[in-house]
């Protein structure tokens, strides 16, 4: 029997509030979280959700609010105070962004190894080094961010705190790694398909995940995991020259990163995409909501969706099974492939870009440029 409302301790009961947005902001680690977080944390969050902020930006925001309650909890033995004083801006700074060169001679140097493994032991901390500063500084925003949502002031533009990212970036220089090390063009792609050969539900709904990621213009993990039946349009035949009409069908976008939902984003797709997406839910027998499922064990089907981390998980099992670097391919690589193949297939970027609905040229033209340098003349001068 389910306890009483009144008989509900505050950890219980913060995972209850939890459980009441995780349809919209799916939590991995729900009784941790519980744990962590404050009831004002938990308000906040079902704040932002009720605002109908994107789902990504809510996972990142929850994701950073739970490594800075373990980050503040390890520093200080107390949660964080709101807003927080410029003194533990700069202490977070100093503890993420150093310079491992002075660690081998001053030990204090850098984050306090009793903090390092606090954080380690629960899971927060698995990079060793200091921080990439772009998640540094995209955790002091979210930090930011969810302060002012909490109707207070911070300190996170002063001159001080500034000053000591750029200072601690200049001196500890980091490569910027590409989100996937491979981008996924139609060779690999054809070799990822490959695995998928047979009629099994694993296999028909992976090449179904593969050829519709890849096809629609390079979607998101988050979009394809979301994918719902009704998001789907039957369109009419695409007509031949010479060959039979091709299968057409409209995916209705809705909120994606850089949409709000309110204007009706549409991509296409034609013909083996369309054909492996529906061979997959005619075998599973999807005729509403979620695409993509979980399979058990003896081929019983979820009725919930995929979560974005396993179709990054699939793509990359895929790339094992075809004998690539599952490490330098992920679903991201998907996307970028979309667009490099584009550019090798001789196809403007504007085109391109209305299938990708990227919003940045700038962004969209750095793959055309790359795929058009590497094969160019000028890298083949000898």
């Amino acid at each position: 029997m389910a306890k009483p409302k009144t008989s509900l301790t505050a950890v219980e009961r913060r995972a209850e509030e939890l459980d009441t947005i995780a349809a919209v902001l799916p939590l991995e680690r729900r009784d941790e979280l519980a744990e962590l977080l404050t009831d004002q944390d938990v308000e906040t969050l079902r704040h932002l959700v009720n605002q109908g902020m994107g789902d990504n930006t809510l996972r990142a925001l929850t994701s950073d609010l739970a490594y800075l309650e373990a980050w503040g909890m390890a520093v200080t033995g107390k949660s964080l105070p709101w807003p927080a004083p410029e003194a533990l801006l700069l202490k977070f700074v100093a503890h993420h962004l150093w310079d491992p060169q002075r660690r081998e001679t001053d030990p204090d140097h850098g984050m306090p190894a009793d903090v390092d493994e606090n954080l380690r032991r629960q899971g927060f901390l698995k990079s060793v080094g200091p921080h990439a500063s772009a998640t540094v500084r995209r955790r002091l925003a979210n930090w930011s961010t969810l302060t002012k949502w909490r109707g207070l002031d911070g300190t996170f533009a002063s001159p001080s705190v500034k000053s000591a990212i750029r200072l601690a970036v200049r001196a500890v220089p980091r490569t910027r790694r590409r989100k996937s090390a491979k981008a996924v063009t139609g060779d690999v792609l054809a070799k990822l398909l490959s695995t998928c050969a047979t009629d099994s539900l694993r296999d028909l709904r992976d090449r179904a995940i593969l050829m519709v990621a890849f096809a629609s213009g390079g979607r998101r993990r988050s979009e394809i995991a979301g994918l719902r039946r009704e998001q789907l349009t039957v369109e009419p035949p695409i007509e031949v020259p010479g060959g039979p009409p091709l299968p057409s069908l409209a995916i209705h976008l809705g909120r994606t990163k850089t949409t709000t939902g309110e204007q009706d984003d549409v991509v296409f797709l034609t013909g083996r995409p369309v054909e492996a997406l529906n061979a997959w839910m005619v075998a599973a027998r999807i005729e509403s909501g979620s695409v993509f499922r979980a399979i058990g064990r003896w081929g019983t089907i979820s009725r919930r969706a995929l979560d974005p981390q396993s179709i990054n998980a699939i793509i990359k099992q895929r790339a094992a099974m075809a004998g690539l670097s599952a490490g330098e391919i992920s679903a991201h690589g998907l996307r970028s492939g979309y667009l490099t193949e584009a550019a090798n297939r001789g196809i403007p970027l504007p085109e391109a870009m209305e299938q990708s609905r990227h919003r940045s040229v700038q962004q969209a033209s750095s793959y055309y440029n790359n795929a058009t340098r590497r094969s160019g003349r000028a890298t083949r001068l000898l």
